[in-house]
């Protein structure tokens, strides 16, 4: 992405399947908001959609696979790099890793190549090349082309924590990456194999914005970062005027709902505590705002989380938080709604991701709206932890239209109050 852009391209990133972090760091290489691709959560026409929609005005579009191409929900191939590969059409780079091998990649590339028929794999740009005698050794039994050999190079690599990666406004741009590319691979086949891709037409879909009809705050500061751009698109297609504001720092903004997302509460639960926005946040929803959080949102809406030490939080919903050693979930949550504030859509399936370190305990008269047919939820399969006109879950959802449109009405039923 560094290299194209260097070349004075304008590049559409994007990241295969549920992924926060790493499009933080394509959207800080190539200035355009990153978007996921995930066929488990958009459907097949939905990356479709999105991928068109999201490439308007760009020059070429770079697609970050995940995990394996061909590793799949539960084992299959569904929502694969692989299964985006088909949906869109598109060819690939295979990246090998060869670090310990010289000729045993091939066998591993070969591998690749041939597992299932009718894949478009353009080439393999060799990755972690020790020196210049183990690329020639890799080169002696080369079949498939290569784009290009990488060498090891200290301080490109970028540091990881419980939840992946450190985000990109947390690390230094990589000095000297694009010049990387450019001297160790083929940036012009980059492109001719990029080329090879059938035209797809422009979406009839139009990125206009509805008549404003509610103001939303969307808590977003280095404790809440998670968020899928589609969401906040759509939120705004609905009718919502979006107002970021930070629960850190900020002042608790004049808005009519709040959406808090996921992000990293425990690392700066002191301060958190310690903001003004907590209590205005409580009293807020007391008076009936609605609120809507995920995740990192909803141990900040609990009344208390344990870090270090325990630390009061929003006490908006009767529970308490506590992070743990070992991930407590990780994978595709599937659901329904069945019930909750008024922000809730009365039916409907929800549709999202888990990944976290954390537990709530509820008190014993917890009310729930969302039953999860996949995935852990905050307790037996329930999701959705709601108080008055707050909801809040452990799932990452992919916003159906139905709930963007609840959660904008409920906001502006507030605000007509």
């Amino acid at each position: 992405m560094e290299a194209l852009t260097r070349r004075g391209y304008t590049v559409q990133p994007f990241k295969v399947g549920p992924d926060f972090i790493d499009p933080t760091h394509h959207s800080a290489i190539c200035r355009r908001v990153s978007r996921n691709l995930d066929a488990f959560m958009m459907g097949e026409n939905g990356v479709v959609e999105t991928f068109r929609r999201a490439s308007a005005g760009a020059e070429i579009a770079v697609i970050e696979g995940v995990m394996g191409m061909y590793d799949g929900v539960d084992g299959g191939d569904f929502a694969s790099t692989a299964h985006v590969m088909r949906i869109l059409s598109a060819p690939a780079l295979l990246v090998a890793d060869a670090r310990g091998m010289s000729r045993s990649v091939h066998a591993l590339v070969k591998g690749f190549l041939e597992f299932e028929p009718g894949m478009r794999i353009g080439g393999v740009v060799f990755n972690r090349i020790g020196s210049p005698r183990h690329r020639e050794l890799i080169d002696c039994g080369r079949t498939a082309p290569a784009i290009g050999y990488l060498p090891r190079t200290p301080g490109l690599e970028i540091e990881s924590r419980h939840l992946g990666l450190a985000m990109a406004h947390e690390t230094a741009p990589s000095a000297g990456l694009g010049e990387l590319m450019e001297e160790h691979c083929d940036i012009d086949q980059v492109i001719r194999i990029a080329g090879e891709a059938p035209f797809l037409p422009r979406s009839d879909a139009e990125e206009q914005k509805g008549s404003a009809r509610a103001r939303i705050g969307i808590a977003r500061d280095e404790a809440f970062c998670f968020y899928y751009q589609d969401n906040l698109d759509l939120l705004e297609r609905s009718g919502a005027r979006l107002v970021p504001f930070s629960p850190l720092r900020d002042d608790f903004p004049e808005v009519d709902a709040v959406y808090i997302g996921g992000g990293y509460p425990e690392l700066y639960a002191a301060a958190l505590e310690s903001s003004s926005c907590r209590d205005r946040i409580a009293k807020a929803t007391s008076d009936g705002m609605p609120v809507y959080a995920e995740c990192g949102g909803l141990l900040y809406l609990c009344e208390s989380l344990e870090t270090d030490r325990t630390h009061r939080m929003a006490g908006v919903l009767p529970a308490d938080a506590w992070m743990t050693e070992k991930v407590q979930a990780l994978g595709y949550s599937d659901g329904d709604w069945s019930g909750g504030p008024t922000l809730a859509p009365l039916s409907g399936r929800i549709l999202g991701h888990e990944f976290h370190y954390s537990q709530v305990e509820c008190r014993q008269d917890a009310r729930f709206a969302i039953s999860l047919t996949r995935g852990r939820g905050i307790a037996s399969g329930k999701d959705g932890l709601y108080a008055g006109e707050s909801l809040a879950a452990y799932t990452h959802a992919y916003f159906p239209a139905s709930f963007a449109s609840s959660l904008v009405e409920a906001a502006s039923a507030y605000r007509r109050a």
